[in-house]
């Protein structure tokens, strides 16, 4: 979008070489689509690294802005703070089979799950695409986890493909986007963060972009309401608990857009960093870098500009479809151009 659209000098930070979650070095991002009669919907896959998540987790921290949501493994992640399964996005009601999906791949790579090892933590996160997909159908299945999870590399499509075919952001079509920021420190260290957000929040009168309202294309508004979830990156070295005070920041870049995270949105943010990566069964005590608490200030920037341009790059790449009812989603870059025309 930002090669399109001029920004105004909205946002200060410079961007890594892809500007997404993959310009973390590890991170690969992948979706399997489900089409159909009345369907359109999927899941898409978040790898924080290509490795053996069970044996080797990841910190991690969660943020629960407004808990209207059903995601699974949030609990232990905020208790542990770790990740250590792939982590999935779909709709609400394939949460289940999806959860079933990290279960079996854990299993098949540590068979003693379970039974000499402990059970696993599968972690997957849902926004109701019912809008447009017909949720009831219970359409994906373990084999559309599976795919997605097959597909992850380091370059992916935004919009409305995998888990944001049928979402719709601010009463446009939206779904899947992806942002990222180089964050440099005082001393001199460099580090990034990336941003990939489920889209499917928001009232369409209400949405700012780069700071002012776009006019809603026509009469009658839906509420605030269908949830966000959204995903942070990065290579710096953080604990849990500083990666849970850097996913609360997620919630700015909301109301930078306009959200009021309406009492129906359930509005997730989650953050892990790649660095040191945690050894399951390891020593009894393990060492490793920690980012001085003096310099949180930059990440909290740099995630507040991230998951904006992500969202932003949600709606930009939405393409407009009917949802099973025939109800037209629209397209926000279709909205924009007629704005800027004007």
């Amino acid at each position: 979008m930002r090669n399109t659209i001029d920004s105004k000098n909205w946002w200060t930070l410079p961007t890594a070489p892809q500007n997404t979650i993959c310009d973390v070095a590890g991170v690969r991002v992948g979706s399997q689509d489900l089409r159909g009669e009345g369907l359109c919907s999927g899941v898409t896959a978040v790898l924080p690294h290509e490795g053996d998540l069970f044996r080797n987790p990841v910190p991690a921290g969660v943020a629960v802005l407004n808990g209207f949501g059903k995601s699974a493994g949030l609990i232990q992640l905020a208790e542990l703070g770790q990740i250590e399964t792939p982590i999935l996005l779909t709709n609400t009601f394939g949460v289940g089979p999806c959860s079933t999906a990290l279960i079996r791949r854990a299993i098949a790579e540590n068979p003693e799950i379970g039974r000499g090892l402990c059970t696993v933590n599968p972690l997957v996160l849902e926004c109701n695409d019912g809008t447009v997909n017909d949720i009831q159908a219970l359409a994906v299945t373990e084999d559309h986890a599976q795919a997605a999870i097959a597909a992850c590399g380091p370059a992916f499509a935004q919009g409305t493909v995998g888990a944001g075919s049928g979402m719709k952001t601010f009463g446009y079509a939206g779904g899947l986007g992806s942002a990222s920021r180089q964050v440099t420190l005082p001393g001199g260290a460099g580090f990034d963060l990336g941003a990939l957000v489920l889209s499917n929040f928001g009232q369409q009168s209400a949405l700012r972009v780069f700071g002012q309202q776009l006019p809603p294309p026509g009469q009658g508004d839906a509420p605030d309401k269908g949830s966000i979830i959204v995903i942070l990156a990065t290579d710096a070295p953080m604990g849990s608990r500083q990666l849970t005070r850097m996913a609360r920041r997620s919630a700015a870049a909301l109301g930078r857009l306009g959200s009021h995270i309406g009492h129906q949105s359930g509005d997730i943010a989650l953050a892990f960093s790649t660095a040191n990566r945690i050894t399951r069964g390891g020593a009894d005590t393990q060492s490793g870098e920690r980012l001085n608490e003096d310099r949180m200030d930059a990440f909290f920037i740099a995630a507040v500009e991230a998951v904006e341009e992500a969202i932003l790059n949600a709606l930009w790449h939405g393409v407009p479809h009917r949802g099973y009812d025939g109800s037209l989603l629209p397209a926000f870059r279709d909205r924009m151009a007629e704005v800027y025309r004007g």
